[in-house]
C-alpha cells in the first residue's frame, strides 16, 4: 500500500530570483515565504496576489499551503518566481491543469535579465557624450 502524496515541490525562477516551492493540500490557502507570512514578506497587495495567480485561474480548484524559500533578485521577481513554482507544482498534482496554466503563461520562464555593462560605455548601451572639439 502506497502513501498518499503529502506535498509537491517545484522550482521557479525569474531574473536572478529563485524560489523553491512546497505545495501542501490544506483547509484554506496560505502563503509562507522564508519563514514569514505572505503579508509580512510582500508589503503591497499586488505582490501578495502574484503567487496565488495559478490557484485563482478558472478550472483550478483546491486550497493549498504554499511554503517558499526565495533567494536573489528583487521582491517582484521573487513573487513571480514563486508563481512559477506554484504553477509547476500544481501541474505535478494534476496533469490536466497544465493547459490552462500554460495558456496563462505561468509555466513559461521569463528570460529577460539585466544586460551586462560593456567596456568603454557608461552602461550596457549608453555611450559617453560625443564632442567634436
Amino acid at each position: 500500500m502506497s502513501d498518499p502524496i503529502r506535498y509537491t515541490q517545484a522550482v521557479g525562477r525569474r531574473k536572478t530570483a529563485t524560489a523553491r516551492v512546497k505545495l501542501t493540500p490544506a483547509a484554506e490557502t496560505s502563503v509562507k515565504v522564508n519563514g514569514m507570512t505572505g503579508d509580512e514578506y510582500f508589503k503591497t497587495s499586488t505582490r501578495r496576489a502574484i503567487p496565488l495567480d495559478p490557484l485563482n485561474l478558472e478550472g483550478i480548484d483546491g486550497t493549498f499551503t504554499i511554503e517558499a524559500k526565495v533567494s536573489g533578485g528583487g521582491v517582484t521577481a521573487q513573487a513571480e518566481a514563486i508563481r512559477m513554482g506554484v504553477a509547476r507544482a500544481v501541474t505535478l498534482t494534476d496533469a490536466n491543469l497544465r493547459a490552462p496554466l500554460k495558456a496563462a503563461g505561468f509555466l513559461k520562464r521569463d528570460p529577460r535579465a539585466v544586460e551586462r555593462k560593456k567596456p568603454g560605455l557608461l552602461k550596457a548601451r549608453k555611450s559617453p557624450a560625443w564632442s567634436k572639439r
